[in-house]
Parts: structure tokens; sequence; C-alpha cells
């Protein structure tokens, strides 16, 4: 099997002895993990009656801010119900072709027990009788990768993967929408997540994505905590099930979802004293939404409680011309305090 960097094939099917996984579980058992459940259990090939999950994907993990996503498009019913998985500070799993949908969970598992995205796909498939059929990109927390592409899957079929990121595709119109993929990832290093994920999909459909056409894509980003009210890890998960065109589609949602996510990171950077961070990701959202009164709003919270009382009135009074009723929290909100009782404030106020 060859699990690198560049374009890869599963060249040999069946040929990773029984020995090597055993290696690799004696290895992270010393280390106190115990992974030999995760080896034994076979599983059936999943292809009768069962059509292949003909897509492309890109797994990814930005290191810095501890997030972690897949994004997946398709001539596929539903694919987000199938491809993607995530876990916080674990990583992300994308299993597809005649995929085995265990290989998400059990991937996690694995990642979250030690062991490198490379020992994961050798246990995954070494008892697996469908791996000639399988694809896969895996991607933890610290950055590591691999992808991987069963000698049967159809063409055409590949995958590349690098520091942060694995991309791969069946029944693809060619390579290039791999490599477009993976450049336009790159090229966006800087930004926020979800933006990559985004810009990586939409280029590889630009060089021909599926060659069956459209159906549906999905977006998954997951961090530790931070899901809805702290209870899990499920950062986004945007599902375009049946449409005629499911990039632009999923574009509108997540754009939709975006200025929400920014701003509630924007007072989490606040609270921290990074206050140009926050600015910034006000700023984003002001620009996805700027229609609303509610963005400007909290660019002007951001603005008083990093001591800039000119800019805080400039923003406030821009959200309330946008939104009167924003004028009734303004008065009693903890943030804009240092503002209050001036005529700047009156004139903001509307007053």
């Amino acid at each position: 099997m060859k699990l690198s960097s560049g374009i890869t094939r599963f060249g040999r099917s069946g040929s990773c002895c029984v020995r090597t996984c055993w290696r690799i579980a004696g290895a992270l058992a010393a280390a106190g993990l115990l992974l030999v459940a995760a080896i034994v259990p076979a599983h059936s090939t999943g292809q009768v009656g069962e059509p292949p999950v003909a897509t492309f994907s890109f797994v990814a993990c930005d290191t810095t801010a501890g997030v972690a996503g897949v994004i997946v498009a398709s001539k596929f019913f539903a694919v987000g119900s199938v491809v993607p998985w995530g876990r916080g500070d674990v990583g992300a799993v994308a299993t597809q072709a005649f995929c085995n949908t265990t290989f998400g969970p059990r991937g996690l598992e694995l990642l979250e027990a030690g062991a490198s995205p490379e020992q994961v796909l050798e246990i995954l498939l070494e008892n697996d009788p469908g791996r000639a059929s399988r694809q896969v990109g895996i991607v933890d927390a610290k950055g590591r990768s691999a992808t991987y592409t069963g000698p049967e899957c159809m063409d055409w079929a590949g995958g590349r993967s690098g520091p942060g990121y694995a991309a791969q595709g069946n029944i693809l119109t060619g390579p290039e929408v791999v490599d477009q993929m993976v450049e336009s990832f790159l090229g966006t290093e800087g930004q926020y997540i979800g933006d990559r994920l985004l810009q990586a999909l939409e280029a590889g459909e630009s060089r021909g994505g599926d060659s069956r056409g459209r159906q549906s894509a999905a977006l998954l980003l997951v961090a530790t905590g931070q899901g809805y009210g702290g209870f899990n890890d499920v950062l986004c998960d945007i599902r375009v099930d049946d449409h005629p065109n499911p990039f632009a589609e999923l574009r509108r949602i997540y754009e939709m979802w975006l200025p929400n996510r920014m701003i509630t990171e924007g007072y989490t950077l606040v609270e921290e004293g990074r206050f140009d961070e926050a600015i910034r990701r006000g700023e984003r959202a002001a620009e996805l939404d700027p229609d609303s009164g509610g963005p400007y709003y909290h660019l002007a919270c951001y603005y008083s409680r990093a001591g800039n009382e000119e800019r805080a009135y400039h923003y406030l009074g821009w959200a309330i011309r946008l939104d009167p009723s924003l004028s009734k929290q303004a008065e009693t909100d903890p943030d804009l305090a240092p503002l209050r009782g001036r005529t700047e404030w009156n004139t903001a106020m509307g007053k």
C-alpha cells in the first residue's frame, strides 16, 4: 500500500500482511493504546445494491484555530449523510467510493487513541474485503494526513495529501480536479478554514468535478466544545441533499451561517484581549450581511471594549439606522457602557 503526499493508489490488493497491523497495534499498545479490537472485525464490501459514492472531497485541519473539517460534492443523493466525519481535537475523515461508513467513527477512535493517519488506514483496510473499492482521506489535529484510493475505484480516481490536508475523488473528469482543489487550498492560507474548504470545492468543480454531474454537497466543521451550547463539537453541519446547483446552494447557506459564527468568535477574542482579530471577524460578518444592523452593532461593542470610542459611535449609529430596535439593547449593554452619557451617544442613538 502506498500512502504518501503524491497521487495514491492501492497497488497490491490484499498485500498488506496481518503481521503489519499487529506490529502497529503492538507499538501503540506499548504506549498504552488499546487498538486490537479495532483490527479484528471484518466488514462486508457493502457493494450489493449500493451505488458508489462517486465524489470529490477535501479534508483539512487548521491546527492554530483547532478546527477540522470535510467538504464534499457528488452526483449522489445526500452525500453529507455518508462521507464526512469529524471530532474536535482529533481530526476528520472522508470515506467514499464503495465506502465503508464504519471508517468514519473507527478512524476517529484510532486517531484519538494516538495512531497516525497512515497507521489508521493500515488498520482499517487490513481486514476489509472491500478495500480495493474504498477511498479514504484522513487529517488529524496535528495536521498529519493520508489519502487512499483502491485499485478498483472507477476512473478517474486518486488523491493527494500534505501537511493539513487530504484531497481525493473518484469518477472524476480527471486528476486536474484534485490538483486544482489542492492549489486553491494552499493559495488561501490565512483565511478562515470554512472559506478555504468552500473555495477548494468550487475550484475542483471548475475543472470538471464529478464526471456524472451534480446533485449534493456538504460541509462539516468541528472544534472541541464549539457546537450549540457547548455540548458537542459540531461547529458547522450544512447539507444540500438534492439541488441542480449544490455548489451555489452550499455557498448561500454557508454565508448565512458564517456571520453569526464570526460574531461569536469575535466576542471570544475580545475577552482574550485580541481586539484586532475580533474586529476583523466583525468586519467579515458585516461584509456578508451588509443590510442587517446586527454585525455593525457587535462591531461597535468590539471597538468600545478596545477603547476606540470614535469607531464605536460610528458603528453604533450605523447599526441603529438599519435596525432601530437595537437601541433598547444598547441602553443596557455592558460592552457599550463607556459610551453612554455623551453627546456622541445621543447622536448615535438617534435622539
